[in-house]
């Protein structure tokens, strides 16, 4: 759980995104917050604090977005993998 100041919360967690290269929803279940409260603070009020900052986590934003399609693949392909090892899909 993040504790503190919004704006000290919104530094850690652009931090965090950056050196995991991780999605909204990882830093969200890492944290025990909401993807909203993630994102409004790694977008409006990151941006207002620390400029650099902001720029490097939209970096990994735009790419967690450009890769959302394939982990999207795979997570439905192990799905139905699972089912099938189970015989109950044929």
């Amino acid at each position: 759980m993040v504790k503190g100041l919004p704006e000290e919360r919104a530094i850690r967690l652009a931090q965090y995104m950056i050196e995991e290269k991780a999605t909204v929803r990882q830093t969200a279940a890492r944290f025990g917050i909401s993807k909203s409260t993630v994102h409004k603070d790694i977008t409006t009020r990151l941006k207002n604090l620390n400029a650099v900052l902001y720029d490097r986590v939209q970096e990994v934003l735009r790419t967690n977005k450009e890769e959302r399609h394939i982990r999207g693949g795979m997570a439905t392909r192990e799905k139905y993998r699972a089912k099938t090892e189970d015989g109950t899909q044929r």
